[in-house]
């Protein structure tokens, strides 16, 4: 039976973690997501779970880990500044292949800029925030009901894959309330979780691949397993090994893990764009402007459509693609000034106009300022 709520978006990210089957949240709290783990320290004793607040940013994450080596599903929530001290232990996780959620509830930067204020300027901090090469997979929600489902999805993408998640939110998504229907019992809900070792755990190798997946079946500490975790590049017993085929090895494998799984990892959502000529381009709460706007658009004679881009990371080269078979021209909305235009630019590679409609005045857009970047984009594309 389901519950009609309003609710707002970070507590709807709470109970989709509680769905999935988090048990631990590790973390400090920071404007604008601090509800969420105000949510996690009431919702995890109810279901026995641990909630732990911890000195600072960097403590919290390093206790994910250590939760979800343990076995634990884990989750930290944080903003802007939070985000870039958490990339270490983010680093570690990538390498050492542990999974775990980050939800970055974005705001003005740098610094600590204005907190109660929407941005999306941490696009390629998700994505290049921690050194080295490394894949990552980062999702953003437009709704509130979106971040119920989202959070589960980002769950489920972190068991599955063997690697942290992010939840790339901003102020818009996280502090508005809107209308949710949830399960009295979230029993009902299917629930993902890693992969665990068949063999004896004298024969257990922590990074060992043993089928098409490409993931390695991951042991609990304190199961009677006993493998070794490194930041370092490492064999497939998790020692280091600095020879370098190892070196490849390692990168090709965090590399391949994701890139073979596109299919199952990247979502968008299409909004009028089968007869579209002009595409819209925009994620999480720049969106929720852009659906009005191309609305408004189609009202005016001008046939607009909007690809919403749900997984940000790894990055919708397929869905971008495919809109120079029709569109004349595409319009990248973003609240910074301009992050994702810079991938979709290099997709396009000049085959059709790509123009930039950057926000970053604390406000989000509303849809009469949209319609009229549109309309003087259509001006110099729509003729061509």
């Amino acid at each position: 039976m389901a519950r009609v709520l309003l609710m707002q978006g970070n507590q709807a990210v709470v109970e989709g973690a509680i769905a999935a089957g988090v048990r631990f949240y590790g973390g400090y709290p920071i404007t604008p997501s601090t509800e969420i783990a105000e949510g996690m320290a009431k919702r995890l004793p109810e279901v026995g779970g641990k909630f732990l607040q911890t000195e600072d940013e960097i403590a919290g994450i390093g206790a994910v880990i250590g939760a979800s080596l343990g076995g634990v599903k884990g989750m930290t929530a944080t903003s802007g500044p939070g985000f870039s001290l958490k990339q270490e232990m983010l680093g570690l996780a990538c390498s050492a292949e542990i999974p775990l959620v980050v939800v970055d509830v974005q705001r003005v930067g740098p610094a600590t800029g204005q907190p109660t204020s929407p941005s999306q300027g941490d696009v390629m901090q998700a994505r290049w925030g921690t050194h080295g090469d490394h894949w990552v997979i980062a999702l953003s929600p437009c709704s509130v009901p979106e971040c119920f489902d989202l959070t589960r999805r980002a769950v489920a993408l972190a068991e599955t894959y063997r690697c942290p998640v992010i939840l790339l939110m901003d102020e818009i998504v996280g502090h508005m309330r809107e209308r949710i229907e949830l399960l009295e019992d979230y029993d009902e809900l299917p629930v993902v979780s890693r992969k665990a070792p068949a063999e004896p755990p004298e024969e257990y190798r922590a990074y060992r691949i043993v089928d098409e997946a490409d993931v390695a079946p991951m042991a609990s500490f304190g199961s009677g397993y006993r493998w070794h975790v490194s930041g370092l590049v490492h064999d497939e017993t998790g020692f280091p090994k600095g020879t370098p085929a190892a070196t490849r090895a390692s990168q090709d494998h965090l590399y391949r893990k994701l890139a073979d799984h596109l299919d199952d990892i990247v979502t968008a959502e299409r909004y009028r764009l089968d007869d579209a000529e002009l595409a819209i381009v925009a994620f999480g709460g720049a969106a929720r402007t852009a659906y009005d706007a191309v609305d408004m658009a189609r009202s005016q004679g001008i046939r607009a459509g909007l690809l919403r881009p749900i997984t940000i990371w790894p990055f919708a080269e397929k869905e971008i693609t495919a809109l120079l078979e029709k569109v004349r021209g595409i319009l990248v909305h973003e609240l910074n000034c301009g992050q994702y235009v810079l991938e979709v630019e290099r997709a396009v590679a000049g085959r059709t106009p790509v123009e930039l409609y950057a926000k970053y005045d604390n406000e989000s857009a509303t849809p009469e300022e949209m319609m009229t970047v549109i309309k003087n984009m259509w001006e110099r594309v729509g003729q061509s």
